[in-house]
This record gives structure tokens, C-alpha cells and sequence, in this order.
């Protein structure tokens, strides 16, 4: 049934909402037996219900530097600017919890 849904292309979306309504039963049991089988992962739409937006402004200087470091990395800009976001958190993070590890170690 996977197999059949990658390989799957619809014609219209009134073919595509026919499809999933035919095969909504056989989908169930699929994703039942991935569950009991443990193959279910936490993808990008479980990541995604849990996310929260935000907006901030930024200098138009530092979206043209954002946009063009994204390019040459092949990534949409939005996406590279969490990827740095999230690397600085997890940065700050370490350098906290070692700043914290050594004034245990010095009292």
C-alpha cells in the first residue's frame, strides 16, 4: 500500500480525495501495523503540530546575507535562518551548562 501511495500521481484533487476515501480503510490497518511494529518515527507533520511560529523583524541587510548564504547552500532562507537560530540556542546552552560545571568544580 506505501509502494502504491509513493509511486501514486493524481490527475486532480477530486481523483485524489477519491483515492484516500477508497483506501482509507487499508491506510488504517497499514498505519496500525507500523505502530505495533514500531516504524512509526516522529516526522516533520508531528514536528510541525507541536512548533510554534513566531515573526521578527531583521535588518533588510541581514536577510540579503541570509538569502544569499542560503543559496549557496541549496536551502530556502527561512529554513537556514532556523538553522542558525537553533544552532546559537544549542551554543549558548553548552556554554552555560559548562560556565555552571565550573563553578561547582571552584566551590
Amino acid at each position: 500500500m506505501l509502494e502504491e501511495l509513493k509511486q501514486k500521481t493524481f490527475a486532480n484533487e477530486a481523483e485524489e480525495a477519491a483515492w484516500w476515501e477508497a483506501n482509507e480503510d487499508a491506510l488504517a490497518d497499514e498505519f496500525e501495523k507500523a505502530g505495533e511494529e514500531g516504524r512509526l518515527g516522529h516526522g516533520t507533520a508531528m514536528r510541525r503540530a507541536s512548533e510554534s511560529s513566531i515573526t521578527f523583524r531583521l535588518d533588510p541587510d541581514d536577510i540579503a546575507k541570509a538569502r544569499a548564504q542560503a543559496a549557496e547552500r541549496g536551502l530556502l532562507y527561512e529554513a537556514y535562518l532556523q538553522m542558525i537560530v537553533h544552532g546559537a540556542l544549542l551554543n549558548a546552552e553548552h556554554c552555560r551548562t559548562a560556565a555552571n560545571s565550573e563553578k561547582a568544580i571552584s566551590a
